[in-house]
């Protein structure tokens, strides 16, 4: 695998991670007791700490990312193993 593929990838796994990881730990003002500002949405974070989000995302996105690469070197997992169909003779042949 490329080296731009390879960065490419762990991208995309740490912005889904952060999706993911995003909503763990937040609490709203109703929560926390706190006074909501006006125009305030009710599920508006009020304790929201981006450095500790990104921790985690870029946690969860490198365990993630190794086991894809895993998987990559190892073979555990085919495209074979969890097709619903099987896969035409045109693509067969270019994966090799």
């Amino acid at each position: 695998m490329k080296p731009a593929s390879i960065v490419a990838i762990y991208l995309l796994f740490w912005v889904i991670s952060a999706f993911a990881v995003l909503p763990f730990g937040v609490r709203t003002p109703d929560e926390t007791g706190e006074e909501l500002v006006k125009g305030q949405a009710t599920s508006a974070p009020s304790n929201f700490r981006p450095l500790r989000v990104i921790g985690r995302t870029t946690l969860v996105a490198t365990v993630l990312f190794a086991l894809f690469y895993a998987n990559y070197l190892k073979g555990w997992v085919s495209i074979e193993d969890i097709a619903p169909f099987k896969m035409p003779a045109s693509l067969a042949d270019s994966s090799n």
